[in-house]
């Protein structure tokens, strides 16, 4: 039980628990980098402001951080407050005894109360951060929307312009093909027809990308869909010795889509995925849906998307592949198709290694 205190105990115990909420203020003030170092700083003022600071061992468990000021004994006395963020519990301080060292150990009722003061200080600390962690990806979300709407609408100007000269190249150069009787002619025709079908998909991706492509949205089986686009790059699996699994957990889902680009989006999707897997790898598309949304996730087994990259990666024009393997318009066309689409695209590691591909889209635009 408590011993009696005397006033002046009791007014030096008061003033070090009013150094220790200054103390723990200013260490959060003050915090800079590591969260790790500005916890364990916490803790070790906490331990200084307890009746015997000497024999006090605090503990901070949060998450996956971890902080002990010593080993925690086996019999002990200990002191609780709970750290909370958002009013979901997370964690927890905690001060012990040892009870075998200080058999007459016991905590002070004020005590405890300094105790729920840091807790709120530490949960107010991380939800401070949760919240600038939130506002940063917000901002940096509303900057890349920015700069895609206004490469869209460049874009969108320049697929319109091109799209009457290559049509012009295609058309002559195939009539000149048709004409001549030269054989070399006739190989330097076919490398420009060549080269024009491949710029006008290049334009007609340019066009996906800017949402300038007509839409024919209409509620359709999903299934289907991705089966056919599973079977249409069946070769592609085969020769990069990759495996697939589907599992769709409605297989009679209906979406309002537009097929056409549904489709490209798929194809966008898993000849990058084939691309990044080595080989006996597996790639996994699932669907789940619920009343309003459906989900798709494309896993890979590869190598992963490094983290400076992973900002990026739906930018037009960017790509890791090498020259003349990739336009880096891929992922941007899937970007624009789902944004038409009311949609949402993320992606995030696979464990233990690859790339997840998550969209999200309406049931019903």
């Amino acid at each position: 039980m408590p011993k009696e205190i005397s006033l002046s105990k009791k007014l030096e115990e008061r003033i070090k628990e009013l150094s220790c909420l200054y103390e723990v203020s200013s260490a959060i003030r003050k915090h800079s980098d590591s969260v790790d170092n500005t916890m364990e700083e916490i803790c070790e003022i906490t331990k200084k402001a307890w009746f015997y600071p000497d024999h006090a061992i605090v503990e901070l468990k949060m998450d996956e951080l971890y902080i002990s000021t010593a080993d925690i004994p086996e019999n002990s006395i200990v002191q609780e407050s709970l750290i909370t963020l958002f009013n979901e519990n997370k964690g927890s301080i905690k001060v012990y005894y040892n009870t075998a060292k200080l058999k007459s150990a016991y905590f002070l009722e004020e005590e405890q109360k300094l105790l729920n003061k840091i807790s709120i200080e530490i949960s107010e600390f991380f939800e401070r951060r949760e919240i600038t962690r939130k506002e940063e990806l917000l901002k940096r979300s509303a900057e890349r929307n920015d700069r895609l709407s206004i490469l869209g609408e460049i874009t969108a100007g320049i697929a319109h312009e091109l799209n009457t000269p290559l049509g012009n190249i295609l058309g002559f150069a195939e009539l000149i093909k048709s004409k001549t009787q030269e054989n070399q002619t006739g190989k330097d025709t076919g490398k420009i027809i060549k080269a024009a079908i491949y710029s006008r998909e290049i334009v007609k991706k340019l066009m996906f990308f800017a949402c300038e492509m007509p839409q024919h949205q209409e509620f359709v089986q999903i299934k289907p869909i991705i089966d056919q686009a599973l079977k249409l790059l069946s070769q592609n699996f085969y020769k990069a010795e990759v495996s697939h699994k589907f599992k769709i957990d409605n297989p009679d889902l209906e979406a309002q889509i537009d097929t056409i680009q549904f489709t490209q989006v798929l194809f966008n999707l898993l000849i990058n995925a084939i691309y990044a897997s080595p080989k006996k790898s597996l790639i996994s598309i699932q669907v789940t849906s619920t009343a309003s949304h459906f989900i798709m996730e494309i896993q890979d087994q590869g190598p992963g998307i490094p983290a400076e990259l992973n900002a990026r990666i739906y930018e037009p024009f960017f790509t890791t592949k090498p020259v003349g393997e990739g336009s880096g318009l891929g992922l941007s066309v899937v970007h624009g198709i789902i944004k038409s689409h009311h949609g949402e695209i993320i992606n995030f590691d696979n464990k233990p290694t690859g790339t997840v591909f998550q969209i999200k889209l309406p049931i019903k635009m």
